[in-house]
């Protein structure tokens, strides 16, 4: 029993309103609704130096896939490279590459997915009060396009067998 302001209230008597459905359960369907209808486009409060958003704008994305992209290419001008003669500098990848090339393409494209969502979770914030974070994207698309540049024109210069 209980005892409110006076009055005695009955345990039995309260009447339970949930309908019994977890409406928090991680399911296919939560993650479609998230996706075609985001919430948070923009910080709860003006104070909020960082907010966490779950909506993103088009240009991050297709630089994401720019780097994805990039990086597909990247693995595929490497084996090309090491097929000639070069080795790979990287020294986690370089376990990959001569005995696996499914695992090499496997890890390369997990190392990178997972640094660019770290990346795109950072997008709106600043990076030592100066860099906006999604800068930090865009360099990065630049490296890879620097080194897609580097790596074709050293397949240029491969000697052609007589």
């Amino acid at each position: 029993m209980f005892e409110l302001e006076g009055k005695r209230r009955v345990q039995n008597d309260l009447v339970e309103r949930r309908s019994g459905l977890e409406r928090r359960a991680l399911n296919v369907q939560a993650y479609v609704h998230g996706a075609l209808r985001p919430r948070r486009r923009t910080g709860r409060r003006k104070a909020d130096l960082y907010p966490v958003i779950d909506w993103y704008s088009p240009r991050v994305l297709a630089v994401v896939f720019a780097i994805l992209g990039l990086c597909v290419m990247d693995g595929i001008l490497t084996v090309m490279l090491m097929r000639h003669g070069a080795a790979e500098i990287n020294p986690i990848m370089a376990l990959f590459v001569p005995h696996n090339l499914l695992g090499f393409a496997a890890v390369k494209l997990l190392l990178t997915g997972a640094g660019v969502c770290v990346l795109v979770a950072c997008s709106r914030m600043r990076l030592f009060r100066a860099l906006p974070g999604e800068s930090l994207l865009y360099m990065v698309l630049a490296a890879y396009v620097a080194l897609i540049a580097y790596e074709l024109e050293m397949l240029a210069n491969v000697p052609v067998p007589l």
